[in-house]
């Protein structure tokens, strides 16, 4: 399979310059949050937002949650599916749900809803690119905000490739 052409939108450093500017954001994140990843784009994101905690001195309990929305498709299928639950409980505990991309908001308010019936204390939802579309939408917190293109790389793909690119590109 041919490689598609990719154009870098948000290189590597800028990525890590990002995430800990989110970090210092989210200070208040400690020791007695839940850090709640949503499967499977934001692994890279949760992951060097843990390491950006830590070297602030705070350790979350981290988890998952595998949602899907899109499948292999480029566009949502408008259903939210659970595919793998929660792993700890969270109740009494605050939350903070991590995706990779906001731009319907169907699944953020899907998991923050999950998470709550759940018996969350609170939940705070922080996404690392957020699409124009989703400007309007109900979230705390955003690492960027990206164009309207079709994105991989940091945890986005297409068809389950380019989610390993420590950067953010668009499809062209």
């Amino acid at each position: 399979m041919a490689e598609a052409p990719l154009r870098v939108l948000l290189t590597e450093d800028e990525v890590a310059a990002r995430i800990e500017a989110l970090a210092d954001k989210l200070a208040r994140v400690d020791d007695n949050w839940t850090l709640v990843a949503l499967l499977q784009g934001a692994i890279p994101f949760a992951t060097d937002l843990m390491r950006a905690f830590a070297r602030r001195g705070r350790h979350p309990i981290y988890d998952s949650l595998w949602l899907e929305s899109y499948r292999d498709a480029r566009q949502s299928s408008g259903k939210v599916v659970v595919r793998a639950d929660l792993s700890r409980s969270v109740e009494g505990r605050p939350v903070l749900i991590l995706d990779d991309v906001f731009d319907s908001g169907r699944t953020i308010a899907y998991a923050r809803a999950h998470v709550l019936a759940k018996g969350a204390a609170e939940v705070v939802t922080c996404a690392f690119v957020r699409k124009p579309q989703a400007l309007g939408e109900a979230i705390d917190f955003v690492g960027w905000d990206a164009p309207d293109d079709f994105l991989v790389g940091y945890g986005m793909d297409d068809g389950g490739r380019y989610r390993g690119l420590p950067f953010v590109a668009a499809i062209d």
